[in-house]
C-alpha cells in the first residue's frame, strides 16, 4: 500500500491526481520545482536563495534537453565541461551549480515526497542521483576566489578616494545635477572601507545605525556602527553586529553626509542612507559601478572590486597592531581561519616584524653575554 505524507513539496500535494496533462514532461517538471521551492521555504531559506537554485536547475534542464527522470551522470559531466571550457565559470561557481542539482535530486529521490512513484506511473522510470564524489567538484581550499582579488595597499585606497573626490568636485564646479549622486557614491565606498562592510551591509545602512561609543567619546555620534543585515547562515535571519570606529577620519566623512547632504536628498519617511532619485536606496550594482568608475580613474587592477575594500580593512588593522580576535569580531567572521584568508599584509609590514624579531634576538644575546655566569 502506498503511503503518503503531508509534507511541504510532496508530489500528491503539487500534482493533481487523475488530471490529464497536455505537456506532461514540462508540467511535471514545473510541479517538481514548485514542490522543491515549498520544501526549501519551509526550511527558512531565503527567497533569493531558493529562486537562484531553481534557475540553476532550469539551466541544467535546458542544456540537457531532458527531464530529471532521464538525467544521467554523463549529462552532468557534459554540462560541467561546457561551463569550464566555453563559459569560463569560476570553480566555486561550478561547485555551487552542482550542489543545486544535487539538492534538487536529493529532494526528488526522497520517498517521503513521492516523486519517484509519480514518475513511474507517468513515464515508466524515475529520477536518480547523478551527482557523486567522482564527478563533482570538491571544496579543497579555504579560499577559492580569483587570484587577482586582493587587499588594496594604503596608497591605492588613497588614490581611489582622491579620484572619487576629484570627480565630485569637477561635477559640482560645472554646476551639473549629478554631483550629489557622485558624492553619495564616494561616501559609500569610504564607509564600506572604514567599517569593513560587505556590499549588502553597506547598501542597507540607515542613518540611525550610527551610535555613540562611551569608551571613545572623541568619535561623537559615529563611534559605533550597528550592522543589521549581516551575512546569514543557511535558513537563518541576517546576523547583527556592532563595528567600533577605528579610523578617526571616517567620522568626518560620515558626519558630512548624514548631517549636511543626506537630509536634502532623502525621501520623506525613508531612512535608507544611500537614496537614489527613484528608490529609497541604491542597489549593490550601483556600489560595484562606483568602485569600477573611480577605480579605473585611479588605475587600479581589473581584478579588484568592492569586496577588496573589506580585505583591505582587515589587512590594515592587522598591520596597525590590532588584536586578531578584535578584527575577527569587527568583520563578523565566525572562525579565525576566515579572517586569516582576508589578511594579506604588505612587505613593509613583514619587514618591520622581521626587523623587530631580529632586534629582540640580538638584544637577548647581548644581555646574556653581559650577565655573570
Amino acid at each position: 500500500m502506498e503511503r503518503k505524507f503531508n509534507v511541504a513539496g510532496a508530489a500528491h500535494m503539487v500534482v493533481l491526481d487523475g488530471v490529464a496533462l497536455l505537456q506532461p514532461d514540462a508540467q511535471v517538471f514545473e510541479c517538481m520545482l514548485d514542490g522543491w521551492r515549498q520544501q526549501q521555504l519551509s526550511r527558512n531559506l531565503g527567497f533569493a536563495t531558493v529562486e537562484t537554485r531553481a534557475q540553476t536547475v532550469r539551466r541544467f534542464q535546458a542544456h540537457t534537453n531532458a527531464y530529471p527522470w532521464q538525467w544521467s551522470p554523463a549529462h552532468l559531466e557534459e554540462w560541467t565541461t561546457d561551463l569550464r571550457a566555453n563559459k569560463r565559470r569560476a570553480r566555486s561557481t561550478i561547485r555551487s551549480y552542482q550542489l543545486a542539482v544535487r539538492a534538487f535530486l536529493a529532494y526528488l529521490c526522497d520517498p517521503v515526497y513521492g516523486w519517484a512513484d509519480e514518475c513511474e506511473r507517468r513515464f515508466g522510470t524515475h529520477p536518480v542521483q547523478i551527482c557523486h564524489e567522482w564527478n563533482t567538484a570538491a571544496h579543497l581550499s579555504d579560499y577559492e576566489g580569483r587570484p587577482a582579488r586582493r587587499s588594496l595597499t594604503r596608497r591605492e585606497v588613497q588614490a581611489l578616494f582622491d579620484c572619487a573626490d576629484a570627480q565630485v568636485a569637477e561635477i559640482r564646479a560645472r554646476g551639473r545635477k549629478g554631483w550629489v549622486a557622485a558624492f553619495r557614491d564616494a561616501t559609500m565606498l569610504k564607509v564600506t572601507y572604514a567599517w569593513g562592510l560587505r556590499r549588502r551591509e553597506a547598501v542597507m545602512l540607515e542613518a540611525h545605525d550610527f551610535g555613540i561609543n562611551p569608551k571613545a567619546p572623541e568619535f561623537g555620534s559615529f563611534g559605533v556602527l550597528y550592522v543589521r543585515h549581516g551575512k546569514a547562515s543557511a535558513g537563518g535571519s541576517p546576523k547583527r553586529r556592532s563595528v567600533l570606529t577605528v579610523m578617526p577620519w571616517s567620522t568626518e566623512v560620515a558626519a558630512e553626509w548624514v548631517e549636511n547632504i543626506w537630509p536634502q536628498c532623502r525621501r520623506e519617511g525613508e531612512a535608507g542612507l544611500w537614496p537614489s532619485e527613484r528608490r529609497p536606496r541604491v542597489s549593490e550594482d550601483r556600489l560595484n559601478a562606483a568602485f569600477g568608475r573611480f577605480g579605473a580613474e585611479a588605475g587600479l587592477s581589473d581584478g579588484l572590486g568592492v569586496h577588496s575594500l573589506r580585505h583591505s580593512y582587515v589587512t590594515h588593522l592587522i598591520e596597525d597592531g590590532f588584536d586578531a580576535l578584535f578584527v575577527q569580531q569587527q568583520v563578523g567572521h565566525q572562525h579565525a581561519s576566515t579572517t586569516s584568508i582576508y589578511t594579506s599584509v604588505s612587505s613593509d609590514y613583514k619587514t618591520r616584524v622581521l626587523r623587530a624579531a631580529l632586534d629582540r634576538v640580538v638584544a637577548d644575546a647581548r644581555a646574556q653575554e653581559r650577565s655573570p655566569s
